[in-house]
């Protein structure tokens, strides 16, 4: 049988890429390679785009631009990796409303020519069993396909499709671990709940690596933050403890569609751990994250397009029906903010992990 057991989980800096849309609700094809090219930043961006994931709009989109998004992001990773001799991933989020749609979804991705594949099986609306379908199901598709992918499981309460069912439990983690496919987890969740699943992440997989990424970027500055004195080394012992199944391995990060190499920059402090450094470049991300809130509540989908059509990546900041938009005077607001962090990020990073806009596209 054909297997992806060698696979080994790919680290570094996952960027959910936003899904460029006209007013009208169409896919702006080439719009979204443009952002495909623009978090890869030349090699000094993206390890992985990941393609219709939440940043993306998968649940609004609709399952034939769903498909065409991943289908453009494969290419244009391709075509970057052969240019640069770069090992940049695409991964697809294949997640639909029902669970015939994902399994379709999951053809046409492997059928694209993506690396690896995400799967939200909470978000299924009624999948009963969530084991069961990957281990049956998805297993049974991917046998029958000419190429096996890994699959990355997604755990995010937001997208569950019970609320009383926010989180895939560790024991059914583990059990989906021994499948030879499925490879690691992306997890959107508070440090307690990131921590339940690294303790037990040991236990997860007997054969090779399983590979926890943090869905919740900005927790890696307190999970990587080196501790002083010597409560700062029972405070690390502690943190140690609770992870002891293993540090998450990369971060998944929507803020870098606009930022993508001061958050590639992140995490290679993070995993460093140079406090000195991570300060700076956090206190540049934290930036953006207050500019988004002070934009006038949740609405990081539309403040990202903003961001990109302000650097000149996109023609439209046009967000699905269903996603909080962007209005006046909260966009010139937001505007505002946007470069005050840009300049803040020229202040203190070398100029190597700042992201320049492109040339003559500046709103």
């Amino acid at each position: 049988m054909r297997t992806v057991e060698d696979a080994r989980p790919r680290p570094g800096l996952s960027v959910p890429v936003v899904t460029p849309l006209d007013e009208a609700g169409g896919l702006l094809e080439e719009d979204l390679r443009s952002v495909v090219r623009f978090v890869i930043q030349d090699g000094y961006g993206a390890d992985v785009v990941f393609a219709a994931g939440t940043t993306g709009e998968w649940d609004r989109i609709g399952a034939a631009t769903q498909r065409r998004v991943i289908q453009l992001c494969a290419e244009e990773v391709a075509k970057a990796n052969a240019g640069l001799g770069a090992a940049v991933e695409a991964w697809a989020g294949v997640t639909a409303h029902s669970a015939d749609e994902t399994l379709e979804n999951l053809a046409a991705a492997i059928a694209s020519g993506v690396d690896a594949a995400v799967l939200a099986p909470l978000s299924i609306r009624g999948l009963t069993d969530p084991v069961r379908f990957v281990a049956r199901d998805v297993a049974d598709l991917l046998d029958a396909q000419t190429r096996r992918i890994p699959v990355y499981l997604y755990d995010n309460a937001d997208i569950a499709a019970d609320p009383k069912v926010p989180h895939i439990r560790t024991r059914q983690v583990k059990a989906l671990s021994r499948l030879d496919f499925v490879r690691g987890i992306k997890v959107s969740a508070p440090k307690r709940v990131l921590g339940n699943y690294t303790k037990a992440a040991a236990g997860f997989r007997d054969r090779g690596e399983f590979g926890i990424y943090v869905g919740n970027a900005m927790l890696v500055f307190e999970i990587f933050r080196p501790r002083t004195g010597w409560l700062g080394s029972l405070s690390e012992h502690w943190q140690r403890y609770r992870m002891r199944g293993g540090l998450p391995i990369g971060v998944v990060a929507g803020p870098a569609n606009a930022l993508p190499r001061e958050w590639a920059r992140a995490w290679q402090l993070c995993r460093a751990g140079d406090a000195e450094r991570m300060d700076r470049v956090q206190r540049v991300v934290e930036a953006y994250r207050a500019g988004t809130r002070a934009a006038g509540g949740k609405r990081s989908v539309a403040c990202l397009k903003r961001a990109l059509l302000q650097r000149g990546v996109i023609s439209s900041d046009a967000v699905a029906e269903g996603t909080p938009a962007l209005a006046r005077p909260d966009a010139e607001r937001f505007d505002e903010v946007f470069e005050e962090v840009c300049n803040l990020a020229s202040e203190l990073l070398v100029s190597t992990w700042v992201t320049p806009d492109l040339p003559g596209r500046r709103a």
